[in-house]
């Protein structure tokens, strides 16, 4: 096969060779979508189930392509040599089924295995393991039809997210890993090193006493966000964002949190203030969950929620298909409410008051909003569906970074406040948080001081201050926080392939 590709004036003609033709081969989600029958059709796959009969076997063959399984029909000795879970290549014909449960069926000529497989042995087996016992085996978990469609999610997002980006104009970049900074201020952050000390260059284990010499010179960290070095790019470029991995070494055991996790962060020049940055999110979720909505991806995520699995406990390990719809179309929707946060605090106050609500944690001005509080809000403010934006939090809860509150968004008690945002959503509460950054290097320094962070590892954070500083924003969002909330699965940590938490760190 020739292929002609022009560059500029120069027209370069290459050869495919054949072992290519692999990448043309339709995948099950092709050929189940396809009425057409076809002769010397070939299926890759994993055998999910087998079922045999004196004259005939049916075999049901995924590829992850689809919830929907493939049906192959065998002669019995054919199907002999298979087993649950072994890949395998199918040749045959692909013709109209005499079955009503497809229109469509695999009549098979010749079967090839392609690979060892310990059926009786292997974890899993063919019936309903629950999420907990799914997460001692990472590594197998993804097979599982809809931890496969989570994978595709996660993928159709990312795909949205990037020509979303490109189309407002905004530059993709990568950000350090490692870092010499603790951006949030809070102290939960890795420290990394080297397996070297000063009296052994190569250690597996150094001794307890042992001096680590630190391998950039002074002690680094795993980032707990791109936020500052985005700063430094996006005065190069005006608008850039990443989507990067992020690490906290924060000791919570919730649904809701992870060691290491994917933040999709992005900052923005020449603003003036957050409505600016509010109105990015809210136009970049809304294509989110529109192209969701009218996929055939999201088509599937619904099937998949029709008959929600059951914990333990007895209650629900994912939401039906009715609340994902509506999750959907409410954030598909724009005009979402903004509320302050005095606005916040003074309507938790007079609920308790009213006796519409009671809250473990009182809602004080001092000590801020609590999960229970965000949940309240979502369900009130947010009419248990909408997001919902709440401004202008109280300088004391939040990092050095944020600017004050501009005087045209004074409204409410926003006096000592600084101009940022949370967007809570519905059951999940928190998904973006967002800010204004402090652009005067004056007033950066001052803030560094009363906050107690050391300036000496942000020389270079002051340095954009000082050359060409201008007026900007940005924000953070929770990216495997929010595929749990598009997909309906209650933990975040069964929507990472290998989720990290404190105590779990497997494969």
């Amino acid at each position: 096969m020739d292929a002609v590709v022009g560059f500029g004036f120069t027209r370069v003609t290459y050869s495919v060779p054949a072992s290519r033709a692999i990448l043309e081969r339709a995948n099950i989600a092709e050929l189940l979508a396809q009425d057409e029958e076809t002769k010397d059709a070939d299926v890759y796959g994993w055998v999910r189930s087998l079922r045999k009969q004196k004259k005939i076997a049916f075999a049901a063959i995924g590829d992850g392509s689809t919830l929907d399984p493939l049906q192959a029909v065998l002669k019995p000795g054919d199907a002999a040599q298979l087993s649950t879970g072994v890949a395998v290549k199918l040749s045959g014909t692909w013709q109209a089924s005499l079955g009503g449960k497809q229109s469509h069926e695999l009549q098979v000529e010749t079967i090839k295995l392609l690979g060892e497989n310990d059926a009786e042995h292997n974890p899993l087996q063919p019936k309903y393991q629950t999420p907990e016992y799914l997460r001692t085996i990472p590594h197998l978990r993804p097979r599982i039809p809809a931890n496969a469609l989570l994978l595709r999610l996660r993928s159709q997002v990312i795909a949205v997210l990037t020509q979303f980006f490109f189309s407002e104009g905004f530059v993709q970049t990568h950000t350090p890993i490692l870092t010499s900074s603790d951006c949030e201020g809070a102290g939960e952050v890795f420290t990394v090193s080297s397996n070297a000390t000063k009296d052994s260059v190569q250690t597996a284990k150094p001794e307890k006493d042992a001096q680590v010499e630190h391998f950039f010179r002074t002690p680094k960290y795993l980032t707990v966000s791109a936020q500052l070095h985005l700063e430094a790019l996006a005065q190069s470029v005006d608008k850039v964002w990443t989507l990067s991995p992020t690490f906290r070494a924060e000791k919570s055991d919730t649904p809701r949190h992870l060691s290491e996790f994917y933040m999709l962060e992005a900052e923005l020049c020449f603003i003036e203030g957050i409505e600016d940055v509010m109105s990015v999110i809210e136009k970049m979720l809304m294509a989110v969950a529109h192209t969701l909505g009218t996929s055939p991806l999201g088509a599937e995520l619904l099937r998949a929620r029709e008959t929600p699995a059951k914990n333990a406990e007895g209650g629900e390990d994912e939401v039906g298909a009715s609340v994902l719809m509506r999750r959907w179309a409410a954030m598909a929707t724009g005009g979402w409410p903004r509320i302050t946060y005095h606005e916040a605090i003074e309507l938790l106050q007079q609920a308790t008051v009213d006796g519409k609500a009671s809250f473990t944690f009182a809602p004080t001005f001092e000590k801020g909003l609590q999960a229970e509080h965000e949940r309240y809000i979502a369900a009130t403010v947010g009419e248990g569906w909408r997001p919902v934006f709440v401004t202008d939090y109280p300088s004391a809860q939040k990092p050095f970074y944020m600017s004050p509150s501009l005087s045209t968004t004074n409204s409410s008690g926003t006096e000592g406040t600084v101009a940022c945002f949370d967007l809570l959503v519905p059951d999940l509460c928190e998904l973006v948080g967002g800010s204004m950054r402090e652009h005067r290097s004056a007033e950066l320094l001052q803030a560094m001081e009363a906050k107690g962070v050391a300036s000496g590892s942000l020389d270079w954070y002051q340095d954009l201050r000082k050359y060409g500083s201008v007026s900007h924003g940005g924000f953070g969002l929770g990216f495997d926080r929010l595929l749990c909330y598009l997909s309906g699965v209650n933990s975040v940590r069964d929507v990472v392939a290998f989720p990290r938490w404190h105590g779990r760190c497997d494969c």
